[in-house]
């Protein structure tokens, strides 16, 4: 238990450290150009900037850089890095492993295949139906694709993913892959996706159990 507590203020401190750099950093830039460039809206009369995330709506104030809602500690300082390092490029369609992302080579890839042994686990004993129920919380848009069920879910306006999903059948058991778009590093860095990318499946997860699904063992 000691060891745990410990733990848990370390990773405390250590959100706390990076948030306050974050803050420090976005206090010296002109809140139109972040707005423009991440692609979110200003309300300037009530002090604030309002977009969507993982579906759900996000209102930060500035310059304080507070949320008005609860997001956990590690999504609010991506919301925050992606403000920081939003550069305006357009999400370019095309779909790529964390692997092939910028400096992905060890990071990434040791995230593709963490993301497809968790996946594995939360697909098991879910049809289409169900996953179309829980994907929907978070906002996801199915699109056609090769797999049985692809849907793209936005972490932020410029920042979206691509699940691709299989289902199990007699000879394989269900799979999936989780990508990003290809011009991800214009947002956020390699060390940040993968944190994006534990988000999104403890999103999912949460997800699950708020749908009543029994957890995958």
């Amino acid at each position: 238990m000691t060891e745990m507590k410990t733990q848990s203020n370390s990773e405390n401190r250590a959100f706390l450290e990076m948030k306050k750099a974050a803050v420090k950093r976005l206090q010296g830039k002109s809140i139109e150009q972040i707005a423009e460039k991440a692609d979110v809206l200003i309300k300037k009369e009530q002090g604030y900037l309002e977009l969507e995330s993982l579906g759900q709506k996000i209102q930060i104030t500035y310059p304080s850089w507070e949320l008005q809602e609860e997001l956990e500690e590690w999504h609010t300082l991506l919301l925050l890095h992606y403000l920081e390092m939003a550069d305006g490029t357009p999400v370019s369609g095309q779909w790529e492993t964390f692997g092939n992302l910028k400096d992905g080579l060890i990071r990434g890839t040791g995230f593709d295949r963490t993301a497809e042994i968790e996946l594995g686990k939360f697909l098991k004993g879910k049809d289409i139906e169900d996953l179309k129920k829980i994907l929907s919380t978070l906002g996801a848009k199915i699109v056609a694709g090769k797999a049985d069920l692809s849907a793209e879910l936005l972490l932020f306006p410029r920042y979206p993913f691509l699940l691709n999903i299989w289902l199990e059948d007699e000879e394989f058991l269900p799979s999936g892959k989780l990508l990003a778009d290809k011009n991800a590093d214009h947002y956020l860095t390699i060390e940040d996706a993968v944190t994006a990318g534990e988000v999104l499946l403890r999103r999912l997860k949460d997800a699950e159990h708020a749908s009543h699904f029994p957890a995958a063992k």
